[in-house]
């Protein structure tokens, strides 16, 4: 794609707003007069495909920062989360169909009176972007090395290099023990095998649509998404399979498909993390190249979601 440096654009100022608008539509003025669009904050897509580069978004003369590049993107709604207002906004924006988006991580910009989430996320369904409404010129795919060379937004200009260097990280991924956590909470699961670890599934599908903090692996950014695989044995097997998650059903040894799942995985490049607490399955997940997690790690970030489990 090649794009002109922006000269001021001519423009008749906005067209006239049609219909209600959400209370999230509104300026937020900061201490020193500075303004931000969105009474309960701002979220944006960058949306990375791997062989066309970035979404960007150029602005119109009459929008705020007009004339300059940046990400589909806009107020949240009252309530919504950061991540759901970065996918609302780039489908009403750019056209960007539900689905065709993996999560990757946020960035928070936190000003304290306002705040900016960025959504990253890989394209897993290619799409054309489309002009969904009067604030863009155009929506480009922009190869990686050019976007610089763009006359950026400027929040957009100062977040570029962080998001750039995060998304070149290896995503990471974690293996879990179902067998190994669900046994280590007392709560009777013996007797219903293929419910309790139905109920262990369901949970960590949720938590894979919400993310992780980013503290939790260790991440210096805001939520981070990995990969999740699960791994079943004996009656376990027959567990329900939720959405969101990879379920690994072990034919014989538990550990052994644990250690596959690791080892393919940690050959793709990625950072691998296993949860157990399983002495011999620890020595050899470690052998391939993954790290340990407690079963507590993620039993504590369930609870923190749902309840206690």
């Amino acid at each position: 794609m090649t794009a002109e440096p922006s000269a001021p654009l001519e423009s008749a100022g906005p067209p006239p707003h049609v219909g209600p608008r959400d209370p999230g539509d509104a300026w937020v003025y900061g201490p020193d007069g500075s303004k931000f669009w969105g009474a309960f904050g701002a979220a944006g897509l960058l949306a990375i495909d791997p062989a066309r580069g970035v979404l960007l978004q150029h602005r119109v003369a009459w929008s705020h920062h007009g004339g300059t590049w940046g990400l589909p993107g806009g107020a949240r709604h009252a309530g919504e989360s950061a991540v759901h207002g970065a996918l609302r906004e780039s489908h009403e924006e750019a056209g960007v169909p539900a689905g065709a988006i993996r999560p990757l991580f946020t960035h928070l910009l936190d000003l304290e009176f306002w705040s900016y989430t960025t959504l990253v996320g890989e394209v897993t369904a290619p799409f054309d972007p489309t002009i969904g409404d009067a604030e863009s010129l155009s929506f480009e795919w922009v190869p990686i090395p050019d976007v610089s060379s763009l006359p950026l937004h400027p929040g957009f200009e100062a977040a570029w290099p962080l998001l750039l260097h995060a998304a070149e990280r290896p995503h990471p991924a974690v293996v879990v023990d179902v067998a190994n956590v669900v046994g280590s909470v007392p709560n009777g699961w013996w007797r219903d095998r293929v419910g309790a670890a139905s109920r262990l599934l369901e949970r960590l599908g949720a938590l894979a649509a919400d993310g992780m903090p980013a503290a939790a692996l260790e991440r210096p950014w805001h939520t981070w998404f990995p990969d999740w695989v699960a791994v079943l044995e004996g009656q376990a097997r027959a567990a329900r399979t939720p959405a969101g998650i990879e379920v690994v059903r072990a034919e014989a040894s538990g550990d052994d498909a644990i250690v596959e799942a690791a080892q393919r995985l940690t050959a793709q490049g990625r950072e691998v993390a296993v949860i157990t607490s399983d002495r011999g399955l620890i020595a050899r997940v470690s052998a391939v190249g993954a790290t340990r997690l407690p079963p507590r790690w993620v039993l504590d970030r369930l609870a923190q979601t749902s309840g206690p489990v």
